[in-house]
């Protein structure tokens, strides 16, 4: 009998435990494998949001997806989804979904446009097999790969760096000191940055701020190494914008 209730509560836990029996979510099984930022985009497509949670496992990083009450995690290695596994509701921080994450996920494809075009402009330079290795250095950095450097290149290093910088503006703009800030405020100065760098819109995001008071902010604006000084109210009237010095 005492056997047969430790073999009762070992399956108990088993079935209740999910995310240590990951598995792939059959819907998702075709984007293991695929890069990034182009998995991202159809993520969003098929309803999943990111959460504003991540970690780094080795030499890759974890983030973490909702869409509803479904969760999963993706695990990314050299800029592409290593595996994608089915997590349990806490993971995602429950509740209601965030914005916040999302916002995150579609700056990093904005961010690789933007980096490449103005990477292109100062070297004259728009080989394929550049640009491939520029978009490989890049994604292995914002997903907290460790460098390569046993098949580097100047396209990689050079992707690698514009990779690192969009991680910290990510960081930063994630930052719950960031969240204090009105949404109307910081995406009106986004677009303003945006339109003045000529950058595809939501490259631009904020990340450091001051309170001026009377509902006034100046707010940092970054998108790669550009830096922008914005000073907007809390509903989004820009007031003025100029290169940070």
């Amino acid at each position: 009998m005492f056997k047969v209730r430790l073999l009762s509560i070992a399956s108990a836990l088993a079935l209740s435990a999910g995310p240590v029996l990951a598995q792939t979510p059959p819907a998702l099984s075709d984007l293991v494998g695929s890069r990034a930022g182009q998995a991202e985009a159809e993520l969003q497509r098929r309803g999943y949001q990111a959460t504003d949670r991540s970690e780094t496992m080795g030499n890759g990083r974890m983030t973490y997806w909702r869409r509803g009450n479904d969760c999963v995690s993706i695990l990314t290695r050299d800029g592409r989804y290593d595996s994608i596994n089915q997590a349990g509701r806490a993971e995602c921080g429950g509740g209601s979904s965030s914005n916040a994450g999302a916002i995150v996920a579609g700056v990093a494809l904005v961010g690789l446009a933007a980096a490449l075009a103005s990477h292109r402009d100062r070297h004259n330079d728009a080989d394929a097999d550049h640009d491939r290795e520029y978009e490989r250095g890049y994604q292995a950095a914002l997903y907290g790969s460790n460098y390569d450097d046993r098949h580097e290149s100047e396209g990689y290093h050079e992707g690698f760096l514009a990779g690192e910088r969009e991680s910290s503006n990510r960081r930063h703009a994630s930052s719950g000191w960031m969240r204090g800030v009105p949404d109307a405020a910081q995406r009106a100065c986004g677009e303003r940055a945006d339109r003045q760098t000529d950058r595809p819109s939501g490259s631009s995001v904020a990340v450091g701020m001051r309170e001026l008071g009377r509902n006034e902010y100046e707010l940092t604006m970054a998108a790669g190494w550009t830096r922008y000084t914005c000073r907007v109210s809390g509903s989004g009237e820009v007031l003025w914008l100029e290169p940070a010095r």
